[in-house]
């Protein structure tokens, strides 16, 4: 049996070099070993723990970071701690914490519970801080040196109610770490259990393909049967997936009862980035045996919208595009026809999107309907557009922009999130609300307007305070909102709110929030600022990732497609490329086939 202590973790902070600017590198950064010697970067060399934003009076915010993350172990082995130093984004010191520490609480190191600023009784700032548990005393040791190199200690036995009580100390020593990983300045290790470190290798790391089972031998009556031989691939996750193979059937002879030796290919599709140039804000919707594509178009300045149809979603690739919807349809959506999504409601389907009849501060959501027995690619069959209302009968937030609106069903009720960035009397950035409708009336709502989540992490305000597109993704009991942050540059990245479905969802304290983005432009080689997903399930039962994202930092906006992969506890994989997902070796498989007729 291993060793506990076999396992070592490292808590780094990054220097900002290129893409990967202040705002992400003074986050806290974690990487493993296993022989306590070469360290391996956790997340893509990504931050897994970022300071929030503080809020003024006017609601507007103050971006924040954190720099010399230390990490330690709690008491009775009860999970793990962080102290750090909240500063500017530049790392420079944070005049509302002068004198303070950011302490935060984890059982894994994935999820993280905030227990804020904790008061040094200092006037200065601080220049380091260090947090040890001391068994024999059963007390934490708290000690930090200032920004006039004065060291202090505190000792304290409860998490929750810190009363420092600080005693001058001598310099204490500080371990002087080196790892070649890049750009990292390390803080400090600690030793972490095995069930620590597979969680953390589970969710931090992607996923590959290390095998397949199949069948050795099939018996057979009809050609048919063989859809039922079906391959079982595995991944170093623990995982499964179940795909259909595509059997070359051309050597048996049904009419003749033997032993035959076939080949097969995976049924599961390649998608190469870009699926398409100059389209953004992708959505792809099943209805009637085939599948549709539309996105905002970048490529005429977002003067129309156009769907694709097709039987798969492989088809919808090449296939051709038909314009619903233009600028010059509508006095009220002149400007900006932006993220389009489908949705069914009841029995008919609806388009949400988002134009404006001026400007850019009149952009407002609004929904198109499907006339009865409709053809989605035919502009004629769509109803003229109808600006999104509040429950009051009024449009949706005049004070600024609503776009990105989503659409989804949770114990029979009906919901819509969307993205609001309120002008008036500040810019307060894009943040993310909730509402209830009725679904005889989708373009309105019937509750009130309720906050989930504001770009207060430093990489949802990254260039910009954006938080936006919104989309659902259900896993067991579990509803999961993918939303997108940052500039719609190489900074946009996709962050996750999270409800059990059971919980109340107009209930903002029942929603937890990923304290750090799930994709990024260093999550797959080539794709800067991935955002603004939606999701969809093919024939197989197998999620799509739709997405836009940029060839290089500077490139257009571009859709792709990438399979969803889930981890044992249900939650998402949107990194997993096509090399890992599948491996070559085992794309191609044998069977041996009995033919046993039916006479």
């Amino acid at each position: 049996m291993e060793s506990r202590k076999s396992f070592q973790l490292l808590s780094y902070t990054r220097k900002p070099e290129g893409i990967y600017g202040e705002k992400l590198a003074n986050s806290m950064h974690l990487a493993y070993s296993v022989d306590g010697q070469a360290f391996q970067a956790f997340n893509h060399n990504t931050g897994v723990l970022f300071a929030r934003a503080t809020e003024n009076e006017n609601r507007t915010l103050n971006a924040k970071c954190l720099t010399q993350p230390f990490i330690f172990e709690l008491a009775e082995q009860m999970g793990y701690g962080v102290v750090a130093i909240r500063t500017e984004p530049d790392g420079t010191p944070d005049l509302e914490s002068k004198g303070k520490v950011l302490l935060f609480t984890t059982i894994d190191f994935l999820d993280f519970r905030e227990h804020g600023l904790v008061d040094l009784k200092s006037d200065k700032h601080i220049h380091y801080v260090t947090c040890t548990y001391l068994s024999k005393e059963k007390q934490y040791c708290l000690k930090w040196c200032d920004e006039s190199n004065e060291n202090y200690e505190a000792l304290f036995s409860d998490l929750d109610e810190i009363d420092v009580k600080p005693t001058p100390t001598p310099p204490f020593s500080v371990d002087v770490l080196t790892t070649n990983i890049k750009g990292a300045q390390p803080v400090n290790r600690i030793d972490i259990s095995r069930a620590t470190f597979d969680k953390l290798i589970e969710r931090l790391t992607a996923p590959q393909n290390i095998g397949v089972n199949i069948p050795e031998k099939a018996v057979i009556g009809t050609l048919d049967e063989l859809k039922q031989v079906k391959a079982e691939y595995l991944y170093s996750d623990d995982t499964s997936v179940t795909r259909s193979i595509r059997w070359d059937t051309r050597s048996i002879d049904i009419r003749q009862d033997g032993e035959y030796m076939i080949t097969g290919e995976v049924e599961q599709p390649s998608f190469y980035f870009p699926i398409s140039i100059d389209r953004a804000d992708p959505c792809v919707f099943k209805f009637n045996d085939a599948y549709y594509f539309i996105a905002t178009n970048d490529a005429n300045g977002n003067k129309s919208l156009s769907i694709r149809r097709a039987h798969t979603i492989a088809e919808l690739v090449t296939a051709p595009e038909y314009e619903i919807i233009n600028t010059k349809m509508y006095n009220h959506m002149v400007q900006f026809l932006w993220a389009p999504e489908f949705h069914k409601v009841g029995d008919d389907v609806y388009i949400f999107l988002a134009s404006s009849p001026k400007g850019f501060s009149e952009i407002r959501s609004h929904v198109m309907k499907l006339k009865k027995g409709g053809d989605l690619c035919n502009k004629n069959d769509w109803e003229e557009p109808i600006p999104f209302l509040d429950q009051y009968g009024q449009v949706l937030s005049e004070k600024g922009l609503t776009l990105d609106m989503t659409y989804f069903t949770v114990k029979e009720r009906h919901y819509v999130v969307w993205a609001q960035r309120d002008l008036v009397p500040n810019d307060l950035g894009s943040w993310i609300y909730i509402g209830e409708i009725n679904p005889d009336k989708p373009w309105q709502l019937i509750s009130d307007q309720v906050l989930l989540s504001k770009p207060d992490f430093s990489w949802a305000n990254n260039h910009v305070f954006v938080e936006e597109g919104p989309y659902p993704l259900f896993v067991g009991d579990q509803l999961m909102l993918t939303t997108s942050s940052a500039l719609v540059d190489y900074t946009y990245c996709v962050g996750m709110l999270r409800v059990d479905k059971q919980a109340d969802l107009l209930e903002p304290s029942n929603w937890s929030r990923n304290h750090y983005p799930l994709l990024t432009s260093a999550s797959v080689k080539g794709e800067c600022g991935p955002g603004h997903n939606a999701y969809v399930e093919d024939d197989e039962g197998l999620i799509w990732n739709t997405y836009h994202a940029r060839v290089g930092k500077d490139g257009p906006r571009s859709s792709g497609f990438r399979r969803v992969h889930f981890h044992k506890d249900g939650f998402p994989v949107l990194d997993l490329i096509e090399d890992k997902d599948i491996d070559e070796k085992y794309r191609k498989l044998s069977l041996s086939v009995t033919v046993k007729s039916q006479k």
